[in-house]
């Protein structure tokens, strides 16, 4: 990777905070579920502006820092980097090279889309100053085993949920990740927020809950969780003692 694309990847996330930018490429999902059976899956760009835009995609493991030639994870894109012209697809190969990964649980990656639109020529860049800006889309990317017990679907279904002072504690005994989102526990005639999050695969979450008491064994748990397409499912539990 050049130094221009470096530089971009790693103040990237600086850029963003500092000021909303439009993404003019559209990406068919806010996730990716790799099924390992399949060895490989696509993803569909669309650039949905007026001008043409140069794309940059790689696959890190967590580190919102990396750049393409930081990396080192067991798939392949291509193309890695490309050019979309106004209004035209492009399908994003992820292939899947073999190397070990754990084989009774998913494995959790970040998919990155970096999109740098072209720089202005002729009229439009005479004598004239203009902030460019670079756009970077993180998504993450489920691998999932071949063979693995239970459905995802389902999965949120068995959670384990233990109250805490001011906390929920999610226990994930399925072999999939689970994303919760509107998550209230109904106790002792009043409702507490708890924040959103993630458990992973055979793990242990711990969510803020402001005011709940630690005493709330048998309270009601609602909740939704972010299914394959990134739709959010409604669920109920309760707090176990």
């Amino acid at each position: 990777m050049n130094a221009f694309f470096r530089a971009i990847a790693v103040a990237l996330l600086a850029t963003c905070a500092l000021a909303p930018a439009h993404a003019g490429v559209l990406i068919g999902g806010t996730r990716v579920v790799f099924n390992a059976k399949d060895g490989e899956t696509t993803l569909r760009l669309t650039n949905d502006s007026d001008i043409p835009a140069l794309v940059q995609a790689w696959i890190d493991t967590g580190d919102q820092q990396s750049t393409p030639d930081s990396v080192d994870t067991p798939f392949l894109i291509t193309p890695p980097m490309f050019r979309i012209e106004p209004k035209r697809d492009q399908n994003l190969r992820i292939l899947y090279t073999r190397e070990p990964l754990p084989a009774d649980r998913e494995s959790l990656f970040w998919l990155n889309v970096l999109e740098v639109p072209p720089k202005p020529t002729g009229e439009a860049a005479q004598g004239k100053n203009y902030l460019q800006l670079a756009v970077r889309s993180r998504l993450k990317l489920f691998f999932r085993p071949d063979g693995l017990q239970g459905d995802p679907i389902k999965a949120p279904a068995s959670l384990v949920f233990r109250a805490a002072a001011g906390a929920l504690v999610v226990s994930n005994p399925t072999p999939f990740h689970i994303t919760l989102s509107d998550v209230v526990v109904e106790a002792g005639g009043k409702t507490y927020k708890v924040d959103a999050g993630m458990v992973a695969p055979m793990g242990e979450l711990r969510l803020a809950a402001a005011g709940m008491p630690a005493a709330a064994t048998g309270a009601a748990v609602r909740f939704n969780a972010i299914n394959d397409f990134g739709a959010p499912s409604a669920f109920t539990g309760a707090v176990a003692p």
